[in-house]
């Protein structure tokens, strides 16, 4: 039975109480648990780094679930990273920089949530065209990479504050998973 640490990176900001990052987290725990040990954590109730950093190297598999705030992760979550990710647990110096990560044998999953529309991305005159969720979270994806984990496909819904469509969702993110975690 692999192991998967299951991060809820909502951040309480303005009027949406995170439900729906909940519910996906939630969605995901139950789909999963039937086949996989899960630990959850839920940034915007607290952590402790060292029992984050236990989770870390208890994980086979990782999944981010978080909103985009102004095209990135909320900003607890980036504090997340920067306070669990430590040198000798998390990567060491190789001669070549970024290439130390300790968790080689280890993958995660970016699970987002967009107010922007799909068609922001699909339309090459829009405002996002041209661009893919993966590309606008290439940060991410490289502080990924630096400690050594495997990228495995993103998972995304959009216009989720004007246009909710949740059985969609959640239908869609159990055909993901089934995919894509193994």
């Amino acid at each position: 039975m692999s192991h998967i640490l299951i991060i809820n990176g909502y951040q309480t900001y303005g009027d949406p109480k995170g439900k729906l990052n909940e519910t996906l987290a939630d969605e995901m725990e139950h789909i999963l648990k039937e086949k996989h040990e899960i630990k959850r954590t839920n940034i915007d109730k607290g952590y402790s780094i060292s029992e984050e950093q236990e989770k870390f190297v208890w994980a086979d598999t990782i999944i981010f679930q978080t909103p985009v705030y102004w095209f990135n992760v909320p900003g607890l979550l980036k504090t997340y990273i920067d306070e669990v990710y430590k040198h000798g647990i998390f990567f060491s110096g190789p001669s070549e920089y970024g290439r130390g990560g300790l968790f080689k044998d280890k993958y995660y999953m970016l699970s987002t949530t967009w107010n922007a529309p799909v068609e922001a991305f699909q339309k090459e005159t829009a405002f996002l065209g041209g661009n893919t969720v993966d590309d606008i979270f290439l940060g991410f994806h490289k502080t990924q990479e630096f400690v050594g984990l495997k990228k495995l496909e993103t998972f995304t819904v959009h216009d989720v504050v004007h246009r909710p469509q949740i059985e969609i969702y959640l239908k869609q993110l159990r055909n993901h998973l089934e995919a894509t975690i193994k």
